[in-house]
């Protein structure tokens, strides 16, 4: 892909673009903050700091996205229209996404990667390699169409990364990777940039991805297993948080893309 064809549009984050999508960002991470979201959210970051078990964390969490976004007035809504709006909650989206990635909900994550870190997508449903392309502008309408009706979706996933963040940090504040497993039929959905040997590649993953900590489950979804280094600042979301457990029972991990050194693994 040439550098200039899918140059960042925009970026709400502390680092640029292309260090974030970079392998040295991923050998050698630093903390991402979404602009702005630890201080409109302070006193919420302030009162996870005085909870001491994740079990309060969690329940703080949901709680205070219920009435920040309003997501808990759907319940006295007698317009249809407007249970419609008020349910499309992040939740929603995390499910669209369990299901198919490259569904609506899946574009309107990726929008969210894009918007905020600047990166774009490299697939979705087919492979984008240009603004220009018809891939870019089906995956637009997509973005935009599941966009539409929602409570401020973007504000919501930005507070929801903003927690993985924290929670992470708090469980373990050394910790600076994760070793992850994503299970493949072929690389339709990434580019590989590198491959010194059968067995070692640099893979420039779409900008979010799912993977898994489960090594075994992860041939369930492939004959090829990825086995990546996943610095934590590009941990969206952790399927083992969150007392919805709609991701739980997958052990889905939510990874922000780029460029990675990666373990190919076959039968």
């Amino acid at each position: 892909m040439p550098e200039s064809a899918m140059r960042p549009l925009t970026n709400m984050c502390d680092l640029p673009p292309w260090e974030i999508a970079s392998r040295v960002f991923n050998e050698c991470p630093r903390p991402l903050h979404i602009q702005g979201v630890r201080s409109t959210h302070r006193h919420f970051f302030k009162l996870l700091d005085r909870l001491e078990t994740w079990d309060e964390r969690a329940r703080s969490y949901q709680d205070y996205m219920e009435v920040a976004f309003h997501l808990h007035q759907w319940r006295r809504q007698k317009d249809p229209s407007g249970q419609l709006s008020l349910k499309n909650s992040y939740l929603r989206f995390l499910r669209g996404w369990l299901y198919d990635a490259n569904s609506v909900e899946g574009a309107v994550m990726k929008g969210w990667v894009e918007s905020r870190l600047g990166i774009p997508p490299t697939f979705h449903g087919k492979r984008i390699q240009s603004r220009e392309s018809d891939a870019y502008l089906d995956y637009m309408r997509e973005r935009l169409n599941g966009a539409a009706r929602t409570n401020a979706i973007l504000s919501q996933l930005d507070l929801l990364y903003e927690f993985v963040q924290y929670e992470l940090a708090r469980r373990n504040p050394e910790r600076r990777h994760m070793t992850l497993y994503r299970g493949v039929y072929d690389f339709a959905e990434h580019e590989i940039v590198e491959q010194p040997d059968n067995t070692h590649a640099v893979v420039r993953l779409n900008n979010l991805n799912s993977f898994t900590r489960d090594f075994e489950r992860a041939w369930e979804f492939g004959t090829l297993v990825i086995e990546a280094r996943v610095p934590v600042p590009k941990i969206f979301f952790d399927g083992a948080f969150l007392h919805a457990g709609i991701l739980q029972g997958e052990e889905e991990v939510l990874v922000i893309g780029g460029e990675y050194d990666v373990t190919l693994r076959s039968y």
